[in-house]
């Protein structure tokens, strides 16, 4: 009688090469989106750098302008944001590729919290780069030229202004992701909800640190990082109340399901 070992490894093997093929054509999905979104992004990128720019242009003092140090600048500079802008509006369709990878292997009560959580990472990521931009960025460029010193112009370099004002849009955009990562969290039993009650005092310290080091050195930037991060850990705490009631009530459910079989 032949031995079933060599089957199930041919078994296993035939998944595994099917699993890498199904991710080869995820990945080259997900890159196609990404090139053909950033095709009209280069075509504008000198009006999305303007775009972008705006909050400093406002502010500088008449006669003011942006320089460039480098003569490629001009032209690199643009495509540099033109690429990001398009990965980030591409995104959804990436993670979505990355979901349809992942979905099948979930159990439906998986999937019916992941799902929601994709979508709600995704609009908080959007809603810290927005808040950045809006709020953040016309405070913390007021300040910045109005306490610069007499006799000194403010003439910021391009290159140095985007690679700035990425650092930000990340900063806030996964700032932003603290009650996703809450719920992950308590999901996975890392960590227990009364500790995340109970440590109120030392996350409301860790908030400012952080920004303090992220954000440039003056108070307002530093708390106007600070306070949203410390109101998203308290949303989170509310989405992981809700989460563990609906795992207790789901349990129970189970069991009374269970009981009655």
């Amino acid at each position: 009688m032949a031995s079933p070992e060599p089957e199930r490894e041919q078994l296993a093997e035939g998944t595994l090469i099917s699993h890498l093929l199904e991710l080869r054509s995820r990945l080259l999905r997900a890159l196609v989106v990404v090139i053909v979104t950033s095709i009209p992004c280069m075509i504008y990128a000198n009006d999305l750098f303007s775009f972008i720019a705006r909050p400093l242009l406002k502010v500088l003092p008449k006669g003011a302008t942006m320089i460039s140090t480098s003569v490629i600048a001009p032209l690199i500079t643009p495509f540099k944001l033109a690429f990001y802008i398009a990965l980030v509006f591409a995104m959804p369709y990436v993670l979505y590729q990355a979901w349809a990878f992942v979905a099948p292997g979930l159990y439906r009560h998986e999937k019916r919290f992941a799902l929601p959580l994709l979508v709600s990472s995704v609009l908080l990521f959007y809603a810290g780069v927005s808040f950045a931009y809006f709020v953040v960025f016309p405070l913390m460029f007021t300040l910045f030229t109005a306490t610069a010193p007499p006799g000194v112009q403010m003439m910021t370099d391009m290159t140095q202004y985007l690679d700035f004002v990425l650092v930000l849009f990340l900063a806030f955009g996964l700032a932003f992701e603290i009650p996703v990562a809450i719920v992950l969290l308590v999901w996975t039993g890392l960590v227990k909800l009364e500790t995340l009650r109970r440590n109120r005092g030392y996350v409301l310290i860790a908030v400012f640190v952080q920004a303090a080091v992220i954000t440039p050195p003056d108070v307002l930037s530093q708390t106007a990082m600070a306070l949203p991060m410390y109101l998203l850990y308290e949303v989170g705490i509310i989405m992981a109340r809700i989460l563990a009631k609906s795992k207790l009530e789901q349990r129970a459910r189970e069991e009374r399901e269970a009981g009655t079989a």
